[in-house]
């Protein structure tokens, strides 16, 4: 809970430093005398963004900053998650502030963002003003109600849970679709390339093969008639470099026996004879192998213009490229054959999504119908109590199109009187109604969750008297149990039953106007409240009436 409140130069306060007590607590003073700016504080140092028009005039810094004792609340989560130095009896919270428009925030000394400071003080203090009655307007706003109450806050996160997983199957089903009626409208257009491909007889190398015997053919009688002179030079005739080779070796041979020395000589030779014969006989195959055939020419030309019209038109360099291609067109086309088999399957997969999703959202609306009866009996006791002794209250539940949060749509039906059917809250209720219900359901949503701070800006707008007096008690009963309460009144009635008393008020002095805040004794809690019945004017009646409100409300049971 709260246990302390520093404010530095922020609007009209130049310097605050106020302890705050456990239980209920009160503030009060006039209208205009700065109450609202202490809520405005409270509200950044929980995450409201800043402007730098709140630091107060003439100073470059405002710094906000309060101390919780968290030592009966299980908290250490949030400080293990985001790597925070954990302090169960002092956790402080820092909000810092320029002139130039900067913000800093801190938690326990440690820098943290924006978002951070936020979810840690939603769960340290809930600020109830005269706005948030508006709250009770919205069907989101009264299902949340509910489901505070009937504790679905486990259903409904594995709700939001299963909701987004079949959000997400019915997404992969929705573009699965897409993909067909996409792939469909341009499946002859690929048929038709893969048939163009075909054609071209595509495989590794056959570009350069092709090239070749391109080449080969167009010069064919240029090539055959060298071969044919080279190979008649070596063995054509009689005169031949062959038969001129043979007479050498056979002479050389001839001489071995007598002149061993020439033996190298005439085995070099003879072998040079060999490999020459051979080559002779390799031209001679050469030369009947090439053959002018124009028509083979034309075939070959057709092919490789092809296959050049095939890499310009898909913009790559080899026919390697041009299969990788082709293997791409056939899978796609395998898809669209099999794309019926595979939405089928995501299809399935969806609905087994939607199934689990709704099996917990049944759930889900089990329990609020559970809670629905408790609810309305305990809300129809409360305002009973506050005043409306012929109230009638019921909380309507109907199906709606499932959502993250289930299938059930929730309506608060009110009537103030017997002769008027129920109609929506929104729609019957006058602002104390309002009110009332708003601080019936606060007192029935703190009992369902540990909410360390409670306050309340001017929820009693709208009653007096003896209503009054029975809203105190709620609140006081609300600051029981390690709770602490904190209302902004301007009756006597409620500012009469607060454990602690908080006046707010402005002095004028050399630097202007100042709001300030002191915590009342005894006496100057009963000079307060007599100036609260009476007016500025402080009647001996007065004084005497609020000296027994005192008396009265202080003598009840804690």
């Amino acid at each position: 809970m709260l246990k302390q409140l520093y404010i530095k130069n922020f609007t009209l306060i130049d310097t605050l430093d106020i302890v705050f007590r456990p239980g209920f607590s009160v503030i009060t003073g006039e209208t205009g005398a700065g109450k609202s700016i202490i809520l405005g504080a409270i509200s950044l140092l929980l995450g409201q963004r800043a402007d730098s028009k709140t630091i107060k005039n003439g100073t470059n810094r405002c710094i906000i900053e309060a101390h919780f004792d968290l030592s009966n609340y299980d908290m250490s989560r949030f400080f293990t998650d985001n790597d925070i130095e954990y302090d169960a009896e002092d956790c402080i919270l820092r909000r810092e502030l320029t002139s130039s428009g900067k913000s800093r925030a801190f938690i326990n000394d440690t820098p943290v963002s924006l978002n951070q400071l936020r979810t840690l003080g939603q769960q340290l203090v809930d600020i109830h003003s005269q706005h948030q009655n508006l709250l009770l307007q919205e069907e989101d706003f009264q299902l949340n109600v509910v489901d505070i109450i009937a504790k679905n806050k486990q259903r409904l996160n594995e709700c939001k849970q299963q909701f987004k997983a079949y959000q997400q199957a019915k997404k992969a089903v929705e573009d699965q679709e897409e993909r067909i009626a996409r792939t469909r409208e341009n499946e002859d257009f690929l048929r038709f390339q893969l048939n163009e491909l075909a054609d071209a007889r595509l495989q590794a190398g056959i570009q350069e093969e092709l090239e070749r015997n391109s080449e080969t053919m167009s010069h064919a009688e240029e090539i055959k008639s060298a071969l044919y002179e080279s190979e008649n030079i070596l063995s054509g005739n009689e005169h031949s470099i062959l038969t001129q080779m043979k007479d050498s070796s056979r002479l050389l041979d001839d001489i071995r026996k007598v002149y061993p020395d020439i033996g190298e000589c005439s085995d070099r030779l003879a072998s040079c004879y060999i490999e020459l014969k051979d080559i002779s006989q390799e031209l001679y195959s050469h030369t009947q192998n090439i053959d002018y055939d124009p028509k083979e020419l034309e075939a070959i030309n057709e092919q490789l213009d092809h296959i050049y019209s095939l890499e310009k038109k898909h913009h790559v360099q080899t026919v390697e490229e041009l299969i990788e291609i082709q293997n791409e067109i056939s899978r796609k086309l395998d898809q669209i054959e099999n794309s019926d088999e595979e939405l089928e399957e995501l299809r399935n997969a969806a609905q087994e999504r939607l199934n689990e999703c709704l099996e917990v959202a049944e759930q889900l609306s089990e329990h609020r119908k559970a809670a629905i009866k408790s609810i309305e009996k305990e809300m129809v006791d409360r305002l009973i109590a506050l005043g409306i002794p012929h109230v009638r209250f019921q909380i309507k539940m109907e199906d709606k199109e499932l959502q993250a949060d289930g299938t059930d749509r929730i309506s608060f039906m009110f009537s103030a009187n017997t002769s008027t059917a129920m109609q929506p809250i929104k729609e019957v209720a006058s602002g104390g109604e309002i009110a009332r219900v708003m601080l019936s359901l606060k007192a029935m949503i703190s009992g369902a969750v540990k909410l360390p701070t409670i306050i309340f800006d001017e929820i009693d707008t709208g009653v007096s008297g003896k209503i009054a007096e029975r809203m105190a008690d709620i609140m006081k009963e609300m600051g029981q149990h390690n709770r602490q309460v904190i209302s902004i009144t301007h009756l006597p009635q409620i500012a009469a039953s607060g454990s602690s008393h908080y006046k707010v008020f402005k002095e004028e002095g050399d630097k202007g106007t100042i709001s300030r805040m002191c915590e009342l004794n005894k006496d100057e809690r009963v000079m307060e409240i007599a100036q609260m019945l009476s007016g500025a004017d402080i009647t001996k009646a007065a004084k005497s009436q609020a000296q027994e409100l005192l008396k009265q409300k202080q003598n009840r049971k804690e």
